[in-house]
């Protein structure tokens, strides 16, 4: 699977997430934040993963956050971590 593959995938993922109503607001706009800096961001694709994974770690740990929406962060999470240089 190609880096690009990977991002659209990801970006699919997030879209969900901040789509979803039932998952807390806070969640929701750390998805879109990391959405925009994997499409918008500085540096090299696995740079700007990187980026994202840190902040969608961080999310994944809020005891506020939806069990169907951690699954999804996790799979994201899972895909990011494989995006290299």
């Amino acid at each position: 699977m190609s880096t690009e593959d990977k991002l659209e995938q990801i970006n699919m993922i997030l879209t969900q997430i901040s789509e979803d109503n039932s998952v807390p607001r806070n969640i929701r706009r750390v998805a879109v934040s990391a959405k925009e800096v994997l499409e918008t961001g500085e540096g090299t694709p696995a740079v700007r993963a990187s980026n994202a994974l840190s902040m969608l770690d961080e999310i994944s740990q809020d005891p506020n956050c939806t069990t169907h929406a951690r699954i999804k962060i996790w799979n994201a999470v899972s895909i990011l971590e494989t995006i290299r240089d």
